[in-house]
């Protein structure tokens, strides 16, 4: 039977939310050509009226922040707090983006003989697939600076989220952006991700998920010389040294990976701790992770919600078997999605819990002895994405930041996304960099005109 819908599951309680129509490859074709059509006359618009138009979306964005945040709690199991922040994080982005319209300018380059100018172009019609663990604010990151630098885009949410992004859709149009500007075509990979990937007419590609998926869409944009950004997995370590102050690395642990469920590229899964301080961190850790209130997303005073699927709670679970030694918090029984929180505390730095993307509330502590050793571990990994460096030495917070191999770094704290500031990874995490100042720049070809002088 053809795949026509996708349930879209509560999964709090893994009941139906709502029934989304897939969209078909036939489709997608005649989505590109109706943004090929839009980009053309968005392009050609003055850009004080780009701007100005991204600026009300972003305004309409803001008239219905608690909105789009109820509806993520409903479909992603985010906790509301974090939904409101998503929803607002969508409105900062497009704002940002608008204020870059303006001030998307090419450069003069000294010559002999002439004027030499550049511009920056609109690459035409952007694909953007969109992850499931957060999809308001990643499907902004790139959708907003491709729309501000002149492009249409066609957004693929995950099959398990597409109602915020359906909504979002909903909004630019009363906002007055172009009809066909801004399309979301909820659907398959394997099916609607394909065709935007493959299709001539997409310039580009900017897709977050996993790393084996990414490589796929790689090669399938390589036949074609076709743009990809790629914002994949991670593994990051959470570095904490003894001259740190260890009451503030402790009481910081805990959200650094159980924030949304552990579901997060950035979370630090791999604690690194020097020894002399290693056995104090577990015994400060233990309450803490012990009193972590997991439970309904709604309420204001939960701190871990459920994981996304059924299928997600499987493969964590496969990474944690009973008999491993460890630090385990509560979930609630019944339905829904629920595991508690846990730290493995006796892995092999090679073991899979170790080792390998979870992509859940599980996180394994593993001692150092000393700088070096910190480094080694920190590095003995195939991501490269985010990490935390906890000292009261500021030479050694340098030393050990440029050694780490890894994009995004922060220094006695987890903070590791702005809009303001570039994002993405090193190795197998990513290729390219979103949001930041040259966020714009990315969605853009530059091109060079040399006027003679000499006539």
């Amino acid at each position: 039977m053809p795949y026509t819908h996708h349930e879209v599951l509560d999964p709090t309680t893994g009941t139906l939310v709502e029934k989304v129509a897939a969209t078909s490859a036939a489709e997608v074709d005649a989505a590109v050509a109706l943004a090929a059509e839009a980009q053309r006359c968005w392009a050609a618009a003055a850009p004080a009226d780009r701007a100005r138009l991204l600026r009300r979306f972003a305004a309409v964005v803001d008239d219905h922040l608690e909105e789009l945040a109820l509806l993520e709690v409903r479909e992603a199991g985010h906790l509301i707090g974090n939904a409101r922040w998503e929803a607002g994080n969508v409105r900062d982005l497009l704002d940002f983006a608008a204020g870059g319209v303006e001030r998307l300018s090419g450069r003069q380059i000294p010559v002999a003989g002439g004027l030499d100018i550049t511009f920056l172009e609109p690459l035409g019609v952007v694909g953007v697939i969109a992850p499931w663990n957060f999809p308001m604010p990643i499907a902004a990151w790139a959708t907003a600076p491709a729309l501000a630098a002149g492009n249409a885009v066609l957004l693929k949410p995950a099959e398990t989220t597409p109602l915020t992004a359906l909504r979002l859709a909903a909004l630019a149009l009363e906002a007055g952006l172009p009809e066909h500007l801004l399309q979301v075509l909820p659907g398959a990979g394997d099916v609607t991700g394909n065709a935007l990937v493959e299709h001539p007419g997409v310039a580009k590609i900017v897709f977050t998920g996993s790393t084996r998926v990414g490589k796929q869409i790689m090669a399938k944009c390589a036949r074609r010389l076709k743009r990809v950004t790629l914002e994949l997995g991670g593994k990051s370590p959470n570095i904490v040294f003894a001259d740190s102050d260890l009451e503030a690395a402790v009481a910081a642990t805990p959200m650094s990976f159980l924030d949304n469920s552990g579901q997060d590229c950035c979370a630090r899964t791999r604690i690194l701790v020097q020894r002399p301080v290693y056995d104090r961190f577990l015994e400060l850790l233990a309450p803490a992770i012990e009193s972590v209130v997991v439970g309904d997303p709604a309420d204001a005073s939960t701190q871990m919600g459920p994981l996304i699927s059924r299928a997600q709670l499987e493969r964590v679970r496969s990474y944690v078997p009973d008999e491993l030694p460890g630090i385990r918090g509560s979930a609630p029984d019944g339905p829904g999605f629920w595991f508690p929180p846990t730290v493995l505390t006796d892995v092999a730095p090679d073991a899979p819990a170790a080792r390998e993307e979870v992509f859940g509330p599980v996180a394994a502590v593993l001692p150092f002895d000393d700088e070096a050793d910190a480094i080694r571990l920190a590095n003995a990994t195939e991501y490269g994405l985010s990490g935390s460096v906890w000292t009261r030495d500021l030479g050694r917070a340098v030393r050990v930041s440029r050694a780490v191999q890894a994009g995004n770094l922060s220094v006695n704290s987890h903070s590791s996304v702005r809009y303001c500031t570039p994002f993405g990874g090193y190795k197998q995490s990513g290729l390219g960099r979103e949001l930041g100042p040259d966020a714009l720049a990315a969605f853009t070809e530059t091109k060079n005109v040399y006027f003679s002088t000499e006539v």
